[in-house]
Order: structure tokens, then sequence, then C-alpha cells
């Protein structure tokens, strides 16, 4: 069983989603500036969102810590 390239474009936008957010967040606190914690955010969104989808179709690519299924596997 493999994953599609849409489902890793999924996840990857709905993963930067949450982690962007928690980036402007810190930014923030760190900052004290609501602009640079948003420029801080944009950045990071775009470069991880690439290097995060890379990431995953590499991983679909190995058999590590995948069980594949046999065919007619039932117990009897």
């Amino acid at each position: 069983m493999h994953e599609k390239a849409y489902r890793s474009v999924v996840k990857t936008i709905s993963w930067r989603t949450v982690g962007t957010l928690d980036t402007m967040i810190i930014s923030y606190f760190v900052t004290g500036n609501l602009v640079m914690a948003a420029s801080i955010g944009t950045i990071e969104l775009v470069t991880k969102m690439v290097l995060y989808y890379f990431h995953e179709r590499a991983w679909n690519k190995l058999s590590f810590g995948r069980v594949k299924t046999q065919e007619n596997d039932y117990q009897i």
C-alpha cells in the first residue's frame, strides 16, 4: 500500500498551517512585533512546506515500518 502524491500535498498544507501559527505566536512573544512575527511565519511557511513535501515523498519510497499484506490472508 502506498500513498498518492495529492495526499502528501494535503498533509503538507494542514501540518504547515499548524506549524506556521506556532511559529508566529513564538515569534511575537520573542520580538513583541506583530509585523515581524508575520514576516517570519510567512517565510517559514513556504520553505517548510517544500521541505516537508519532499521529506514525505522520500518516506513513501521506504518500506521501513510497513507490513505487506498478503492476498487471501485469512485464518481458520
